[in-house]
């Protein structure tokens, strides 16, 4: 079973960071498999076969890990996944009127937003780095968006819509660094997906959309959400929020914008331009200056008397 509250030795400081950061990646190729399922489904349809395929994956991988059933759900859990299906919801309706790179960052708004939440409400007061590192990750994310030249569509009310989902994520990373305070990772993305498969049923009957697809074929872009972005980029990102402050989760995961954009140039004709292709030099940049406070940490515990590390539990 997950444990809990326990300090990390400085030898695996690193993991959270490491996983927000393949999280990031994983989610990033979540608008790529949208537009290939938009054929066949509609964006809210899409959401919700994302979480009902993961469903039985995620529990799957609860019992045989764990070795035991999902432990009882918690208010922060509902209020995360809420949060996460709206946004979702928005987002994916923000993708058919706006390049990927526009609804990408803009949403990406949201993880930086929680930052200062975290602040606010957890007292996770950031070091004076990280303001520095959101600025040049934030100045990218702005030039990765705004910097291109003529590739992709854009509609003012899909970037509408993508700001709207911005406010949304950032409740849903701040429920769940709360909910990972109080449950093991396997069971807060299991529940998580849970909620949200029931949200987004409700979005698809009040959009209209049908829920099946013509063909089974039309099955295979949520089939591959589930497994990449709800599955591998969700749950990573849910784990590594358990191991690394708020604020520097939320300027980790801005990987994403770049993981879309650079695919998005390939596959949908949006190119990016010189302007763009320095944004995202600057946002992983950003990335890397917000570790510094992390690293500093990793060097004071290494530094440590040995005997007080003794008489830490194991």
């Amino acid at each position: 079973m997950s444990h809990l509250g326990k300090p990390l030795s400085p030898a695996r400081a690193w993991l959270g960071p490491l996983l927000l950061l393949l999280g990031g990646t994983c989610i990033g190729l979540a608008p790529i498999g949208l537009r290939w399922g938009l054929d066949s489904l509609g964006p809210q349809a899409i959401a919700f076969w994302r979480y009902m395929f993961a469903i039985p994956a995620l529990f799957l991988l609860l019992i045989f890990i764990e070795r035991r059933m999902p432990a009882r759900i918690n208010g922060y859990v509902i209020a995360a996944g809420t949060f996460f299906a709206l946004d979702i919801a928005l987002w994916h309706w923000g993708l058919t009127l706006t390049t990927v790179a526009n609804a990408t960052f803009i949403v990406n708004l949201g993880n930086v937003c929680v930052g200062f939440a975290a602040w606010l409400f957890l007292k996770e007061r950031p070091k004076p780095i990280w303001f520095v590192a959101v600025l040049i990750a934030v100045t990218g994310a702005a030039a990765l968006s705004l910097g291109g030249e003529s590739g992709g569509k854009t509609d003012i009310r899909g970037d509408l819509l993508a700001l709207g989902a911005a406010f949304l994520v950032s409740g849903y990373m701040l429920c769940s660094k709360i909910a990972r305070n109080r449950l093991g990772a396997m069971d807060v993305i299991f529940w998580l997906t849970v909620t949200e498969a029931i949200v987004a049923a409700f979005i698809v009957a009040a959009s209209g959309e049908r829920f099946f697809p013509a063909t089974l074929a039309g099955f295979a872009a949520p089939a591959f959400l589930a497994l990449v972005a709800q599955v591998g980029g969700q749950g990573l990102i849910i784990a590594g929020l358990g191991r690394t402050p708020a604020a520097i989760a939320g300027i980790i995961v801005l990987i994403q914008p770049v993981v879309a954009a650079a695919i998005s140039w390939q596959l949908f004709d949006e190119p990016l331009s010189a302007i763009q292709g320095g944004g995202a030099g600057l946002i992983l940049f950003g990335i890397w200056l917000s570790q510094g406070a992390a690293r500093e940490r990793r060097q004071k515990l290494a530094s440590k008397p040995s005997q007080k590390t003794d008489k830490d539990p194991a």
